[in-house]
Parts: C-alpha cells; structure tokens; sequence
C-alpha cells in the first residue's frame, strides 16, 4: 500500500513538471518566434529550464515574472563584472571611459526592469512594457561606445547579446498574457 502512495506522488510529480516544462518549451517557441531577431529558442528554453521558479510557474504571467527577474539578476552581473574590468589598471582610457558608461547603463536598465516587474504585479501592462523596453537600450548602446572606437573590441559582446535576449523575453510573454 504503501510504495503505492509513493507510485502515485512519483506519477504527479513528473506529469507537473513535463507540464512545467510544456510551459516553458511552447511559451519559448512562440517568444521566438514573434521575435527571430532577438530571441533564439535555444537561449530561451535553456534560460528558464533549469530555473526552479520557471519550472514551478502555472502560466505565462508566471513566467512573465520570472524572466525579469531573470534580467535584473543578470543586469546585476553585467554592473560586476564591469566593476572588475575597471579595477584593471591596464584598461586603456577610452575603454575605461566605454565601461563606465556600460555600468551607468545596466544600472539605469536594472532599475527600468524593477520598475517594469512592479507595473506588470499591478497589471500596468502599459507601463511595464515602456520600462523593460527602455532597459534594450543598454546592450544595444553599451556596444555601440566600443565600436565607435576603431579597433577596439567590447569585452561585454556576450554579456551584452544575452542581455538583449533576457530582456526581449518578457517583453514577448506579456504579449501572450495579453492576448
């Protein structure tokens, strides 16, 4: 009787997270689809599957939240590592002058995508959809400085594509909230 019961668990257990994971792969394929120029499937799936609170989301709102979450964590990541390419004093003086204004950037795209995250909780889909829009302009721009530049090459290229990504996924979600 009693491994059962356990049978049982183990059978719901596995249909929620193929569900979960259902969620994931089909909101992904559509996201990329409506958007081919930003957002890769692969990057998507591979973005949120291995996330626990991705994989415990019920529908697209959930994971509407999760994704900028996502890209406010990884905003976060880009501001350190900025921090650390500054702290080497070989970096060249326009290279320099290039990260400081790729920091003030994913600072400004972080607190646009906090903003976003509390209009999307209050159902401003309006406002939310300005705020995270406005956080695209930080990898777009930050990449421009370096390329300005002749020669000079972003140490944040990938940073910055993922970014582009991460914040072009909720912004293809809440389309799908909304319609």
């Amino acid at each position: 009787m009693k491994n059962s019961h356990i049978s049982c668990l183990l059978f719901f257990y596995l249909l929620l997270v193929s569900a979960n994971s259902d969620l994931i792969q089909k909101s992904c394929y559509e996201a990329s689809k409506g958007n081919p120029a930003n957002i890769k499937l692969d990057f998507c799936v591979s973005a949120f599957e291995g996330n626990p609170k991705a994989k415990a989301a019920y529908g697209v709102a959930d994971l509407v939240l999760v994704s900028i979450e996502t890209a406010i964590a990884n905003a976060t990541a880009i501001g350190s590592k900025i921090s650390k390419l500054l702290d080497n004093k070989r970096v060249g003086m326009f290279a320099r002058n290039c990260l400081k204004d790729c920091s003030e950037l994913y600072s400004l795209a972080g607190s646009s995508l906090e903003a976003g995250l509390d209009a999307f909780q209050a159902v401003d889909y309006g406002t939310a959809n300005a705020e995270i829009s406005a956080a695209l302009d930080a990898p777009v721009t930050c990449e421009d400085q370096f390329k300005e530049k002749k020669g000079l090459v972003s140490p944040l290229t990938k940073e910055n594509n993922n970014f582009r990504q991460l914040t072009a996924v909720p912004l293809a979600f809440m389309k799908m909230v909304q319609q």
